[in-house]
């Protein structure tokens, strides 16, 4: 017979989906600063040159803050500099592409060709062991999408060409793409020693 030890699920227990998840879309709010800092730089959104240089500046400020609350799941030597080309590349394709207008169908057009380029350069970022990658790729244009049209849909007044997505925006794509990394990048904590003295169990 064997008899193993008691648990304590509280100590021994991983942190929850929740716990994870809202640590990521905490991101949230970092938005808003990387979206000041790419208009204080570059202006508003109207040629390529500022789409360039904004989306640089928002992209730097998104991907450390997602590589600093991701958990210890994304190396920030690959995610800062992916999420920084990838937003630089993206903006300056999709504004280019609906000649930087800001209605929603554009808007829209210009997130998903954002996240497209976005996703891409992410996906090339993230750790061997994420499963089924090409998802994140897949998915970020919607993503992208959907977060301009929060942002459009709440009254943000767009048509002042910003880099970067509204706070409801942000937190669509925060939420979204959480979602997102914990199924295909699950957070594991690292293994702790075992308590001095805890049986592994009695046999008999």
């Amino acid at each position: 017979m064997t008899a193993t030890e008691p648990m304590n699920h509280s100590a021994t227990s991983p942190p929850s989906f929740l716990r994870t998840w809202l640590i990521w879309t905490a991101a949230t709010l970092v938005f808003p600063l990387a979206g000041l800092a790419g208009t204080a730089v570059a202006g508003r959104v109207d040629n390529a040159l500022s789409a360039l240089t904004g989306g640089a500046i928002v992209g730097l400020i998104i991907g450390i803050a997602q590589a600093a609350l991701s958990r210890r799941r994304l190396d920030p030597r690959r995610w800062i500099p992916a999420t920084t080309i990838g937003m630089s590349l993206g903006l300056l394709v999709g504004a280019a592409t609906v000649d930087y207008r800001t209605s929603i169908t554009d808007l829209m057009l210009m997130g998903a060709i954002t996240g497209l380029l976005l996703g891409v350069a992410q996906t090339a970022a993230l750790p061997h062991r994420t499963r089924s990658r090409w998802i994140w790729a897949a998915a970020m244009p919607v993503v992208w999408a959907l977060g301009w049209a929060a942002t459009t849909l709440i009254g943000v007044d767009v048509g002042a060409q910003f880099t970067v997505v509204g706070l409801s925006g942000a937190l669509t794509v925060c939420a979204l793409s959480g979602l997102l990394l914990h199924d295909l990048l699950p957070y594991r904590p690292a293994a702790g020693p075992r308590p001095a003295g805890t049986p592994v169990g009695v046999t008999a």
